[in-house]
């Protein structure tokens, strides 16, 4: 992973159609004056009918009073525009350790990291890799394939306009990097906010 930092307001390469794509079209202005950044909306059938956003801070990072912020600042706008006909369940959360990948500062940021990817035309014969993410660059990426088969090529190049989706695999290595780097964006949240450390401070004394 390198420590690349995420770009506000970057596009994603993967984006929503249909229905999907409207509410992302409604929550994402929501989202960016809050410093966050849309990763993924998907309206499914679980519990009856469960609206699912993902998003991050655009340092990377999303805790539980954050998706609760996020989740009371949509809700009214979704409540305005409508875009569900049916009633619906409101679940916010981050992109999780395995995450989906969407923007091309996730591959730079992720590079070397296991990943699935799907694209939409073949690609050396295939639509479907699992591998390791490597080179990066402004059009694309390639895939170190794990275990690739007798005869086949190790190395497959993914432009990212053939992308259809892209996603992390769990591994102990990612998790290592993932709690890194959470440590290290809780530590610059902290230096960016020292009255609120020595609030804490104050407060654990008094007790």
């Amino acid at each position: 992973m390198t420590d690349e930092a995420t770009t506000p307001n970057e596009p994603r390469l993967v984006i929503e159609t249909g229905v999907d794509a409207r509410i992302a079209e409604i929550i994402e202005p929501v989202l960016e004056a809050m410093d966050m950044r849309l990763v993924r909306v998907r309206l499914s059938g679980q519990n009856g009918l469960t609206l699912q956003i993902m998003a991050e801070r655009n340092d990377g990072s999303m805790v539980v009073e954050d998706c609760e912020a996020a989740s009371r600042a949509i809700s009214p706008v979704l409540d305005v525009e409508d875009p569900v006909e049916k009633a619906y369940h409101l679940e916010v959360s981050s992109p999780g350790i395995d995450r989906p990948l969407v923007r091309k500062s996730d591959f730079k940021r992720w590079e070397g990291h296991l990943a699935r990817c799907d694209a939409s035309v073949l690609i050396n014969g295939r639509k479907r890799f699992r591998g390791f993410i490597r080179d990066v660059t402004d059009t694309g990426f390639s895939v170190e394939r794990e275990q690739p088969a007798y005869g086949e090529d190790n190395l497959a190049v993914i432009p990212f306009a053939a992308l259809a989706e892209a996603k992390l695999v769990l591994t102990d290595e990612l998790i290592r990097e993932s709690l890194r780097a959470d440590k290290a964006a809780k530590a610059a949240a902290k230096e960016e906010n020292p009255s609120e450390e020595a609030a804490e401070s104050a407060s654990d004394d008094q007790t």
